[in-house]
């Protein structure tokens, strides 16, 4: 099985999902994460970027509140929390606590370094907001590649660091089930 150019399946994905609703602040940036292949594709005007390795909820997709499921659709970055703390830092109701936490310490899983609270824009997804589903750094970084969160989009601090100073309030997410590269017989 090899992959196709995630590239050509990006915009497609990025047509077939931006028909109408809120034109965000970002609109230069969009983010496609998948639920099957545990990644996420960062696109800039249209081109490919980057893929990073995220984790969505071991729990599976939706959107009931108390669910801890990974929303699926449309989404936009509402709020970026974190900026200029130090990697690893551990945050409690959105604030930072003071406390700092290196990759895989043992025994704790809180939200780390930087997250970008989302907004659902369609009915599968309006609850995300006051479901606090977020895009955030975890502690757990060996877990990453597969299904390990309690509804948010986890991801390695350098990563989670690096995509927050990319993207922009109001930046497209699409949550989707299926894989971001088609495959090639």
């Amino acid at each position: 099985m090899r992959l196709v150019s995630v590239a050509s399946t990006a915009v497609l994905l990025l047509v077939g999902l931006t028909g109408c609703g809120m034109v965000g602040k970002d609109d230069r940036h969009k983010m496609v994460i998948s639920v099957r292949d545990q990644r996420m594709l960062l696109v800039h005007d249209g081109k490919p970027v980057k893929t990073y390795k995220i984790s969505t909820s071991k729990f599976g997709v939706g959107d009931r509140p108390r669910s801890n499921c990974t929303p699926l659709g449309r989404m936009v970055v509402q709020s970026k929390i974190g900026d200029g703390v130090r990697s690893g830092t551990v945050f409690k109701a959105r604030r930072p606590t003071g406390e700092v936490i290196k990759p895989n310490a043992p025994g704790r899983d809180p939200i780390v370094s930087r997250i970008l609270w989302l907004k659902g824009t369609q009915s599968q997804n309006r609850n995300a907001f006051r479901r606090f589903i977020y895009i955030h750094g975890t502690p757990e970084e060996k877990r990453l590649g597969a299904p390990a969160s309690y509804g948010c989009i986890r991801m390695a601090s350098r990563d989670i660091i690096d995509l927050f100073n990319r993207v922009g309030y109001g930046a497209d997410v699409f949550i989707i089930r299926g894989s971001l590269a088609k495959k090639r017989s």
